[in-house]
């Protein structure tokens, strides 16, 4: 009879290192023609995926939704959008990604609902109702009930027909729950396990640091100012409430009972000592680490933002998930100067992303260095534009549909599809799956051989990290199963000579010379040096 291994051979869970690939749904691929991305489309790109080498894909909602929030107003947790597809499709889904070699992770959002939910329309016909309980909902008043202001501008509270204040901590079409209310909590574990029934891997977290709010809806000790990093103590009575924990205790008990399944938390606090207290043992897998997403292009400031993520999850045992980009934020291409510039630092970021140990989360078209796309004010949708009367820009230019060639319509949609739910970009084939796949030098190809190379080595991404930086030159030494690799980043204007003791095995720029033990790095560019 074969004999147990020891629990230090015990091979890692797949999510402490996986490279998981977010799927904007709407955007992605679009099956049946209607000018939005599919379940049916997805399935159909997801040899893509297994060509680019990622491990798993965490997609966006698919849930029924009131439209008002890309889908974060959710009406029917159990139930798929008629946009999408339905439950059969998403099943079908998964099983052809686990012949690939694939997990699925889906999107869930527990801290709010649409206002078309059955549970807020109740609640909106009687404030007597078991329903009403599970929002929060106060007297009618002149003044709303405290100072608390909502992330996408304005008050917090809006008023219903009958006069009574609702709390809605993002748009009026969504109001949170209350999740002192144990049916919240019921509904909720029977989402987990219909949705884990059907052989998901398991959740990305929406606003997992919210959910509980302060029992006597104290006014916050400052108005809505978001920090460099995330939500601070001026939002002490919205945010981070003690009680949250108690949910992902339940929640991980429930993964407990689905072998090889996780949950990760959007988890936007300022303190990161704080967001990897979500990560405990007991609770969530993972909790996901801003700082390098809102950190500038700065060997200081990423230097900072790697050590002190590696310090805060090292703490309590977790891995670190790391996030370059995503759905809210600007493309990185944009942020990091865009053109050129801000190309090249972006491929340099991405095999910094891909050398860190934990896990790394590549945003679909990051991979294939899309800019931040200019949309007409016409055509957006985004709820940040509208409420800030646009004054905020809003996040539709990093939502617009994937390239997928170089035709007309980039192969979003079928030959004679209606027109896509945002419009295609005039630059937008240039940047087309089909022509980087034949551009051996393409953002496209770094990514795929950046994936590859960490499948090979044990240092990448599954290793120990050391941090040291010298001026603008940042540098990660990557050590696992006696293997070393430096992930070295030039952050600064002029090229500067690396010690090279061993192998390039990548670099982000297209000539990097290397002779004499030196490795010439030029300015926003970083490599990969293996040490013999």
């Amino acid at each position: 009879m074969e004999q147990p291994r020891p629990a230090s051979q015990s091979p890692s869970p797949w999510w402490r290192s996986a490279v998981v690939y977010q799927v904007y749904l709407r955007s992605f691929a679009d099956g049946n023609g209607d000018g939005i991305g599919d379940l049916t489309g997805l399935r159909a790109r997801l040899p893509y995926l297994t060509w680019l080498g990622v491990d798993a894909l965490w997609i966006n909602p698919h849930y029924p939704s009131g439209g008002a929030d890309g889908g974060y107003d959710v009406i029917d947790y159990r139930a798929v959008d008629p946009d999408y597809g339905d439950v059969a499709d998403l099943e079908a889904l998964v099983a052809d990604a686990r012949r690939l070699g694939l997990r699925v992770l889906l999107d869930v959002v527990p801290n709010h609902t649409s206002d078309q939910h059955p549970w807020f329309r109740a609640a909106l016909a009687d404030p007597d109702s078991p329903e009403a309980m599970r929002y929060h909902f106060a007297p009618p008043s002149e003044e709303p009930p405290n100072n608390w202001q909502s992330l996408f501008g304005g008050p917090a509270w809006s008023r219903t027909p009958d006069g009574r204040w609702y709390l809605h901590l993002f748009a009026p079409e969504q109001p949170d729950l209350n999740w002192r209310d144990p049916a919240v909590a019921a509904d909720f574990e029977k989402t987990l396990r219909f949705w884990l029934d059907r052989g998901v891997s398991g959740f990305r977290v929406d606003v997992a640091y919210g959910l509980f709010k302060d029992a006597g809806l104290r006014d916050n000790p400052g108005a809505y100012s978001p920090t460099l990093f995330g939500h601070g103590p001026e939002q002490a009575m919205t945010w981070n409430q003690p009680e949250v924990h108690d949910v992902w205790r339940r929640w991980r008990s429930i993964c407990d009972e689905y072998p090889d399944t996780m949950l990760v938390g959007e988890v936007c606090l300022a303190d990161l000592e704080q967001v990897a207290l979500y990560s405990r043992p007991d609770e969530m897998h993972q909790s996901f680490s801003f700082r390098l997403l809102k950190s500038p292009w700065s060997a200081e400031a990423f230097a900072d933002g790697v050590r002190t993520a590696l310090d805060a999850f090292g703490r309590v045992q977790a891995p670190v998930s790391w996030v370059l980009g995503n759905h809210d934020k600007d493309r990185l291409v944009t942020r990091f100067g865009g053109g050129a510039v801000g190309a090249a630092r972006a491929r340099a970021a991405a095999l910094l992303l891909l050398a860190l140990p934990g896990s790394a989360y590549v945003y679909a078209g990051d991979e294939l260095g899309l800019p931040q796309a200019e949309v007409p004010d016409e055509a957006k949708r985004d709820p940040i534009f509208f409420r800030s009367a646009g004054a905020r820009a809003g996040r539709d230019g990093c939502r617009v549909p994937m390239p997928w060639n170089a035709s007309a319509g980039v192969g979003f949609s079928p030959r004679g599809a209606a027109e896509p739910w945002l419009p295609i970009p005039a630059g937008w084939p240039r940047s087309a799956v089909s022509r980087q796949t034949r551009d051996g030098g393409s953002m496209l190809h770094l990514y795929r051989r950046a994936l590859a190379l960490r499948a090979e080595h044990p240092a990448l991404g599954s290793g120990a990290a050391t941090v040291s930086r010298r001026g603008d030159v940042l540098t990660v030494r990557c050590t696992g199963e006696g293997r070393t690799v430096r992930c070295v980043v030039n952050m600064g204007s002029g090229t500067v000579l690396v010690r090279s003791r061993g192998t390039v095995l990548l670099a982000s720029a297209e000539h990097v010379p290397s002779s004499g033990g030196s490795v010439a790095l030029p300015p926003d560019s970083a490599v990969w040096l293996a040490e013999d």
